[in-house]
């Protein structure tokens, strides 16, 4: 009777090893969709900018005013930025992909930020992860502080995750 009792123990430690294996693979699986819809997003308006290198200082967003969530994204259609930018902001907050009326084809909380670094266009994503790491160089502003829950272990940018990617325009 003791060696049963024994037995079902060592399988409910067990069981519960392997559900918590389960959870933090969710979240591995979660925070590495996040990181690469980010990628591509950044990836999209790197090209945007590239195609229309004439206009490329119109597409400065500063970090301070990022992108995406909780804007509410342009709709002028008139130029080629103005365009552009829509697109990219309804992209931000995941328009691609839709349950009911809900945007759910993107990173939680995405963000994103076009600045001019001397001559250099440094283009960033930010989105929200789902656990505290260290947080993205201070250097890198945008969709700083925008994700800090007090009371959580999202404080201090801990949660911020980022990608940026620098674009340079040569003079033709």
């Amino acid at each position: 009777m003791v060696e049963i009792l024994v037995t079902m123990v060592i399988i409910a430690f067990g069981l519960l090893g392997m559900a918590g294996l389960q959870v933090r693979m969710q979240t591995s699986e979660l925070e590495s969709y996040q990181r690469s819809q980010a990628l591509l997003l950044l990836n999209d308006m790197a090209n945007r900018i590239a195609v229309n290198r004439n206009n490329a200082s119109s597409y400065v967003i500063a970090a301070t005013s990022p992108t995406g969530t909780p804007v509410t994204c342009p709709t002028t259609t008139s130029t080629t930025v103005q365009r552009d930018l829509g697109e990219w902001c309804q992209a931000l907050q995941g328009a691609a992909e839709t349950s009911g009326t809900s945007k759910v084809g993107a990173m939680i909380g995405g963000r994103g930020c076009v600045e001019l670094v001397g001559s250099d266009y440094m283009i960033t994503v930010a989105w929200q992860g789902m656990t505290p790491i260290s947080a993205p160089p201070t250097s890198v502003a945008c969709g700083a502080n925008a994700y800090d829950s007090p009371g959580t272990p999202c404080i201090n940018d801990l949660c911020r995750r980022v990608v940026t990617t620098l674009v340079r325009i040569a003079t033709l």
